[in-house]
């Protein structure tokens, strides 16, 4: 069984939070405090803790009934718009060869440097992978072994060359008399 602890803590990963529930439940709140409850009746009514509620009643006061309506969506607003995430895709489709790129490969930094040469919005290349999830995109990785290989040349280096630069545990030197314990 869940504990309380980890229910006051949010949703689960993944899982995104009903906005409309959560204002229903102030709303409701709201409505326990002017009929005369005390602030900890209220949170145990709601089943929130008594600071939320704290936070509700100064809302309230500060702010009306206004106060307490849905924010809207949380966190910070999306850098592209719909339309641009489209052209994203579209963009994406043709492949990075027709668009100048050497290898048929999209990785987060050739994403992110499309973003910015077409979009004209900035993306870090670490967090291009977040917005290509999003896209039900993942950046490729390259696949099998180079074309190019030597296999015989990497295995006269192994032979060779390897041996010589590999390091090597160090021997113990035989312990003098004067280090010993006596029993």
């Amino acid at each position: 069984m869940d504990s309380p602890r980890l229910k006051a803590m949010g949703n689960p990963r993944g899982v995104r939070r009903d906005f409309e529930a959560l204002e229903r439940r102030r709303l409701e709140g709201l409505k326990l405090l002017r009929q005369g409850l005390n602030q900890s009746e209220v949170a145990r009514q709601v089943k929130v803790c008594s600071q939320t509620v704290s936070r509700w009643a100064k809302a309230l006061k500060e702010k009306g009934e206004k106060g307490l309506k849905a924010a809207g969506r949380a966190g910070r607003m999306p850098l592209l718009d719909v339309r641009q995430r489209q052209q994203l895709v579209s963009r994406l489709l043709e492949g990075p060869e027709k668009l100048g790129y050497e290898t048929p490969l999209w990785t987060c930094p050739r994403v992110a440097d499309l973003i910015e040469r077409e979009l004209g919005v900035h993306y870090h290349a670490g967090h291009v992978w977040k917005l290509l999830r999003q896209l039900n995109w993942s950046p490729q990785r390259p696949k099998g072994r180079a074309l190019e290989r030597n296999e015989e040349a990497i295995v006269e280096w192994k032979r060779r060359t390897w041996p010589g630069i590999k390091k090597k545990p160090k021997k113990k030197a035989v312990r003098s008399s004067s280090s010993m314990k006596a029993d």
